[in-house]
């Protein structure tokens, strides 16, 4: 699959979540971004700002399995992978599968599960396979986990820790409509919602063509340069308590490529990186003295790329 194609790809899907929702055209190219370079996605925002429709609409617009799943504090580990049940009539064991051998998982307020829980998905994000009773099954690809969760409710929540944000590919927020927006967004749901008509208009193998493309996209060593510039930035002794990994580096410059190649272009220029700093390494960072604040955190990050220069580069 070409780049041109690519980008139409992603024009399509675009397009057709653009019937449910208004606007967040460049969180939707995040999320697109972050499922052809094989990451997942961490949707933070308050309720009701559209969260769990963005997931859903891109799912519609695919011909891929969905499964949404609604994390509680009372959900177990198996209810997520799967487990093994006993069948008194041949007395053997067979594996029923759980929710997660799917091609988009929809984790809904992911923190209002058990640290126990939620580390379930820890082998299901990183390594695409379920380990259950000695035998190891692979997922089949694509697989995309996009989980939500509400920054404003602490009493019953469990919040995430480094281990699990850093399996995130990217952390976004949706944010508010505008005047303009919300009129819109009145003026479609008065009647019905039109996610219940969405169509798929993209098929799994392109997907995972797509996926098997993005690498190859060119990225210069005065670009993978600046990748690591700013990844050493945050490991700042002074301010940070914890910067960016070379995991999060990694996943700077795949989710650079797969932004690119849905751009149309076949090489990642500095603006693709500043683009995505943000949400890929703000999550990533904690910071001295202000633990669990996600503002803080993205000031950070914007403070570095002031301070950084980039490289000034050529289309090949």
């Amino acid at each position: 699959m070409e780049y041109q194609h690519i980008a139409a790809l992603a024009a399509r899907v675009r397009e057709n979540v653009g019937k449910v929702i208004v606007g967040k055209e460049e969180q939707f190219d995040l999320i697109f971004a972050a499922m052809i370079a094989g990451g997942h996605v961490l949707l933070e925002d308050v309720p009701g700002t559209g969260k769990t429709v963005m997931a859903r609409s891109i799912a519609a617009s695919m011909r891929c399995n969905f499964s949404r799943l609604q994390f509680t504090p009372d959900l177990l580990p198996a209810d997520i992978t799967g487990m093994s049940v006993f069948r008194p009539s041949d007395g053997t064991f067979n594996f029923v599968p759980g929710p997660v051998f799917t091609h988009i998982l929809l984790a809904d307020e992911i923190n209002r599960a058990t640290p126990r829980t939620q580390a379930a998905l820890l082998e299901c994000m990183e390594e695409k396979q379920v380990t259950e009773g000695g035998v190891t099954r692979k997922l089949e690809q694509p697989f995309l986990v996009i989980a939500t969760q509400n920054p404003v409710e602490t009493q019953g929540t469990f919040p995430l820790p480094e281990a699990q944000l850093d399996r995130f590919l990217v952390k976004l927020s949706m944010g508010y409509p505008d005047g303009k927006e919300a009129l819109r967004i009145m003026e479609r749901f008065i009647r019905s919602s039109p996610l219940q008509e969405l169509q798929p208009v993209a098929e799994r193998e392109e997907i995972v063509s797509a996926q098997d493309t993005f690498s190859h996209c060119q990225v210069s060593e005065p670009v993978m340069g600046y990748i690591a510039a700013l990844c050493e930035a945050t490991r700042d002794k002074e301010r940070t308590l914890l910067g960016v990994s070379p995991r999060g580096m990694l996943a700077l410059l795949r989710v650079s490529q797969a932004y690119a190649a849905i751009q149309g272009r076949d090489y990642v220029i500095p603006d693709d990186v500043k683009k995505l700093a943000v949400p890929v390494m703000a999550h990533r960072v904690i910071l001295r003295g202000l633990y669990g604040k996600a503002g803080e955190n993205e000031a950070f990050i914007r403070e570095l790329l002031e301070k950084i220069p980039a490289p000034t580069e050529k289309a090949p």
